[in-house]
């Protein structure tokens, strides 16, 4: 396995998902500690693995995967683990767990948190939007609000009693939350204290936030 896995980006909760799934999966694998907006991703080298200079960016054998959510839907599926980690098999199962990652990355990573992160902490570069930061933070507010009672009252994940991608999505979504002061509701709050206790979200966290 040593050398066959690569994974380039650090820092970032959209890297932490990918240094999650390989943690969880226990996968040995080479990693760059390529950070966004240092200039490393616009490197030759890097833009042949990923034009879009962007990580983080996955290489398995000759196969280039980008985009996070991609990546750690390819690891969950070729590296399989039934008894601890979910994968749809059925239509109507594929359907429920699009569901969740549709949601998760369109209206709480793309749609609130995203539009936070360029004009509050990056506003030195995107500019100041003080009105815009503080109605993505209620958007995002109101997007939890609305989905709290699909979630499971006692220790379970999204779709049961197995960590899926869609809680990976989830759980760097409410991080990156937190991070940026926006107040998760109850239920959101005991789903993130639950899953934080995962050995491989602990080892993750260390190998992705690295100064």
């Amino acid at each position: 396995m040593s050398g066959e896995l690569t994974l380039w980006g650090v820092g970032t909760s959209r890297t932490m998902r990918a240094h999650w799934m390989l943690q969880e999966l226990g996968l040995e694998y080479e990693f760059h500690r390529v950070k966004s907006r240092t200039g490393e991703t616009q490197t030759e080298e890097f833009l042949k693995l990923n034009p879009r200079h962007k990580i983080p960016v996955l290489r398995h054998k000759s196969l280039v995967v980008t985009e996070s959510a991609a990546i750690i839907q390819y690891l969950s599926e070729v590296w399989r683990k039934p008894a601890e980690i979910y994968v749809p098999v059925t239509a109507a199962e594929r359907a429920a767990h699009s569901e969740w990652c549709y949601f998760i990355l369109s209206e709480l990573d793309a749609a609130s948190l995203n539009l936070v992160r360029r004009h509050d902490g990056l506003r030195h570069i995107y500019g100041e939007a003080p009105t815009a930061v503080e109605a993505a933070k209620e958007y995002f507010t109101h997007n939890l609000a609305a989905m709290t009672t699909r979630v499971a009252t006692e220790n379970a994940y999204l779709l049961g009693n197995r960590l899926s991608t869609a809680d990976i999505l989830l759980m760097t979504c409410l991080d990156w939350a937190v991070s940026c002061e926006i107040r998760l509701p109850e239920r959101f709050q005991d789903y993130r204290t639950f899953v934080s206790r995962r050995p491989a979200y602990k080892a993750a966290l260390k190998r992705n936030f690295v100064e």
